[in-house]
C-alpha cells in the first residue's frame, strides 16, 4: 500500500530521502536503499504503509525489555525492509523481503492504525497488555504508518515501543518520540570499520540516536556479540562506559551469536558472554545475556543491596523483591518502569 512519505527534497529530476543518515538520491521508479521509498511521478512514497508481515502477542520480556512493565504482554508487529544490511542479520527474510515474495512467510496483511487499537481493545486480548513494539525488521522505515498508529495509541492510552537499529536521521527522531514510551536500540559495535563493513552503515548516528531517546523515553540496549568480530575487551570497556555516561543505570543486554544469513562464524563461546558482562558490570548496574541459559544471566538484582528483584527464564518472569520500582529489601528506587498499564 502506497503513501507519500515524509521527509525528503526534489533534487532537479531525483528525490532525496532525508529519513535516515544515509540521505538516498533515487531516480524516477527507483527504491532507496531500504527497498520500500519509492520515487513515483516524481514524489517520494512509502510502498510498505499498513502492510503487516509479522505480528504476534509476546512477552515485553522477550523485545528485550527486562526493566519495562516486566511480566506483561505486548502485541508485536513488523512489516519489511532496513536501512542496514548486516551480513549477521536475525530477521533477514523480512530486512530483505518484498511484497509477495517474503522467504517463509504466506500471508501479508493489511492493518491500519485504527485495526490495531481495535486489536489491543478486542475482547480476549492478553489481560496485562502494554501496547504495541514495532520490531522483526527495521521499524524506522515503517516510518509514516509507526508515527500514525503511535500517536493513535498514545491517545488511548496504550504504550509504543521500538526495536530498532538506531539509523535514522534526528529530524524523524525528534518527531516521533513524544509518542514513543521505550525502546531496545540495537548498537551493533563500537567500531566505525565494523558498521562500515559488516552493516553498511555509520556507528555515529546510532550513538545519537540512543542519547537523544534517552532524554525522553525508557531505554536499553542490545549488544550481539560476534567472536573476534566486536568482542574485544577494549571495545566492550569503551561501549559501557559510554553508556555509564548517559545513565549507569541503563539496561545493556549482551546476546550470544549464531551463525545467520552471510555470516557463518562458530557461535559466541560462554567465556566471552561472561567476561563481556564482567567488563560491563565495572561501570553500569543492570546487564543481562540473552540466547543462552546461565543461572543468573537474566536476573535483576537491587544495585544498592543486591537483593534479588526479579528472576526470569525462557521469558517466564516472577518479580520477587520489588514494590512498583522500589527494592523491598532496601528501599533503593530502580530504573524500571513498572505499575498498571
Amino acid at each position: 500500500m502506497q503513501k507519500q512519505a515524509l521527509f525528503y527534497t526534489k533534487e532537479k529530476d531525483q528525490v532525496r530521502c532525508l529519513l535516515c543518515p544515509r540521505r538516498c538520491l533515487i531516480k524516477e521508479g527507483q527504491a532507496g536503499f531500504c527497498g520500500v521509498r519509492r520515487v513515483v511521478r516524481g514524489e517520494l512514497y512509502t510502498e510498505n504503509y499498513a502492510l503487516c508481515a509479522a505480528l504476534q502477542w509476546d512477552p515485553v520480556e522477550k523485545k528485550p525489555l527486562y526493566h519495562f512493565y516486566p511480566g506483561h504482554q505486548i502485541l508485536s508487529l513488523g512489516t519489511y525492509g532496513c536501512n542496514l544490511r548486516c551480513s549477521f542479520c536475525q530477521n533477514w527474510s523480512l530486512a530483505r523481503g518484498r511484497p509477495g515474495r517474503l522467504p517463509g512467510r504466506s500471508v501479508e496483511t493489511m492493518l491500519t492504525p485504527a485495526q490495531v487499537l481495535a486489536g489491543l481493545q478486542r475482547e480476549g486480548s492478553p489481560a496485562e497488555v502494554v501496547g504495541v513494539a514495532y520490531t522483526y525488521n527495521e521499524p524506522f522505515v515503517w516510518y509514516e504508518f509507526v508515527l500514525e498508529t503511535a500517536r493513535l495509541l498514545h491517545e488511548h492510552g496504550y504504550r509504543n515501543v521500538l526495536v530498532t537499529n538506531g539509523f535514522i536521521s534526528r529530524e524523524a527522531l525528534e518527531k516521533l518520540l513524544p509518542y514513543i514510551d521505550a525502546l531496545n536500540i540495537d548498537v551493533k559495535a563500537f567500531s566505525d570499520s565494523f558498521y562500515e563493513k559488516y552493516c553498511r552503515g555509520m556507528r555515529h548516528p546510532v550513538l545519537e540516536t540512543v542519547e537523544l531517546a534517552a532524554t525522553s523515553a525508557h531505554v536499553e540496549v542490545t549488544c550481539l556479540l560476534i567472536p573476534t568480530l566486536n568482542d574485544n575487551p577494549e571495545e566492550l570497556a569503551e561501549l559501557t562506559g559510554w553508556l555509564a555516561g548517559i545513565n549507569p543505570d541503563l539496561p545493556l543486554h549482551f546476546s550470544r551469536y549464531f551463525p545467520q544469513y552471510k555470516m557463518d562464524l562458530p557461535p559466541t563461546p560462554i567465556e566471552t558472554m561472561e567476561k563481556a558482562r564482567e567488563i560491563a558490570l565495572r561501570k553500569l548496574r543492570h546487564v543481562y545475556l540473552g540466547n543462552v541459559d546461565l543461572p543468573g544471566g537474566s536476573d535483576t538484582l537491587c544495585p544498592q543491596c543486591g537483593a534479588l528483584l526479579i528472576t526470569r527464564r525462557y521469558y517466564q518472569t516472577r518479580i520477587t523483591g520489588l514494590e512498583g520500582n522500589r527494592c523491598l529489601a532496601c528501599g533503593a528506587c530502580i530504573n524500571l518502569v513498572a505499575g498498571p498499564v
